[in-house]
């Protein structure tokens, strides 16, 4: 998540006609510098637009944005891409990948016209103070789901990563069990971190996850290679003959590639892939520190963004996929071997990652919820820690109750993902852009309202197919 203060930004005006209505010409005054109305103090300088420009160059707001959007989700990817095909799974990300750059489009849009720089306000903005209430409420669900899929990471990779070192079977002994690690890891390591008033060098966390990603997706495309395809060999045979292969449920008893399919997993795989594109709540945090902010230079900075993950996705499920075939886990890492040198170095690297990363997640929860529920109260040590003790044994429980992290990225990219994507950008851009500027018959209405409408549709489907599935007991594919 990349942490951003808030500076300022501006929109062209549009080409208008005539007089202003008062609506406009607040329209009008409010993108033009976001500055206050009333004339400066006898003796100060007049307060210019350019007081305010962020410092934060092209690239580095890229960077920026890229560590925004990436995360845990980039695990799951290649368990969707068996449950839909390579080309049908290319195809679903290209199009989560066009609408995620639509949705900026819309959010930026709204942000020039009302001069605000964060999410929740846009949604006081539209809606009055329960938008405000309801756009919190999405953003910490999403947030409690992101913490929720680290905490997984956890409990499933740490018992292999400590079992490698000691020598032991991962299901050996008591101080291997997953859901007894993470509580230990919440208790020593999360909630100290959790507690700091202020995020200070956490915020540099974000980089480190991108980097260990990357070194993540070169060691899937190498195993692949490296792996090939043990189909044709007995399983003791490619134990005994390579100790560092694909662990025995790992094995492909069929190296053939589906270029679609559609089976009852098929509608986990959606949502993962919408999860893994989720970053606009911090859009406008980085558009107010971008240098010579303007809508069309932000719009750049999204495109590039969300093309290099584009990319990043796709090879990375490709790969993983095309390794494991039909069965692959949704969540890739445990289907390597955990005597493997250089997957260890992986799971050390998202280990670490991952385990930075909670208390940086948890850090806007709890500035939401006091904001929520304490907006006029001053700082208060007692309320800070009692927050963080809440939501670390909220999100314990969940990981320890949840049976595989699948169900994590359905549920979070099924609810708050098309709500941060879709239907809040749409309701926002329906409700804050003037009708004198875009007639609510107007053509970028109307496609706001059909972006609007298919995230509902996306999350009716989505949420129904799984319910339906938990309902008639179907086990997954996989799992842990």
């Amino acid at each position: 998540m990349a942490i951003s203060s808030a500076v300022g930004m501006e929109l062209q005006d549009p080409k208008m006609n005539g007089a202003l209505p008062a609506d406009a010409l607040g329209y009008r005054q409010e993108r033009e510098g976001f500055l206050p109305s009333h004339p400066p103090a006898p003796g100060r300088k007049p307060i210019e637009f350019m007081d305010f420009e962020g410092k934060t160059s092209f690239g580095m707001s890229v960077f920026n944005l890229s560590n925004a959007i990436m995360g845990s989700g980039i695990l799951g990817l290649a368990y969707a891409m068996a449950h839909t095909g390579v080309l049908f799974f290319l195809a679903l990300l290209l199009c989560i990948a066009f609408l995620s750059s639509y949705s900026i489009h819309l959010l930026l849009t709204c942000a020039g016209v009302v001069g605000i720089r964060a999410y929740e306000q846009l949604g006081q903005r539209a809606l009055g103070p329960a938008g405000k209430v309801v756009v919190a409420a999405v953003i910490c669900l999403h947030n409690v789901g992101a913490m929720s899929s680290y905490l997984f990471i956890i409990k499933s990779e740490l018992p292999l990563v400590i079992g490698t070192f000691l020598e032991m079977d991962p299901e050996g002994g008591w101080f291997l069990k997953g859901n007894l690690l993470i509580i230990i890891v919440s208790v020593l390591i999360i909630l100290p971190l959790a507690l700091m008033r202020h995020l200070g060098y956490l915020g540099y966390t974000s980089g480190l996850s991108l980097t260990c990603m990357l070194f993540f997706l070169i060691s899937v495309i190498y195993k692949k290679f490296q792996l090939g395809c043990p189909v044709g060999l007995n399983e003791t045979e490619v134990e005994s003959k390579n100790p560092t292969a694909l662990p025995i449920q790992g094995l492909n008893r069929s190296c053939e590639a589906h270029m679609f399919t559609v089976d009852s997993q098929m509608f986990y795989t959606v949502p993962i892939m919408a999860f893994a594109f989720v970053c606009h709540p911090e859009v406008l945090p980085i558009y107010t520190e971008l240098c010579r902010p303007s809508k069309h230079r932000m719009q750049a900075v999204a495109n590039v963004s969300i093309g290099a993950m584009f990319c990043m996705y796709g090879l990375t499920a490709t790969f993983g996929y095309l390794t494991f075939y039909n069965s692959v886990e949704a969540e890739m890492l445990h289907m390597y071997s955990q005597q493997d040198l250089l997957i260890l170095c992986v799971r050390l690297a998202v280990l670490l990652a991952v385990t930075l990363t909670v208390p940086v997640v948890l850090f806007p929860i709890r500035r939401a919820l006091q904001q929520l529920f304490f907006p006029s109260r001053d700082f208060s040590w007692p309320r800070h820690v009692a927050i963080a003790l809440i939501l670390l044994v909220l999100v314990n429980v969940l990981v320890i109750c949840v049976p595989t992290i699948r169900d994590i990225f359905g549920v979070i990219g099924s609810t708050s993902a098309p709500s941060l994507i879709f239907i809040l950008p749409s309701i926002f851009y329906l409700r804050i852009v003037p009708t004198e500027v875009e007639p609510l018959y107007s053509w970028p209405k109307i496609q706001a309202l059909c972006f609007g409408l298919l995230g509902v549709l996306f999350m009716a489907i989505s949420l129904g197919f799984m319910f339906a599935n938990w309902a008639t007991g179907q086990s997954p594919v996989s799992g842990h």
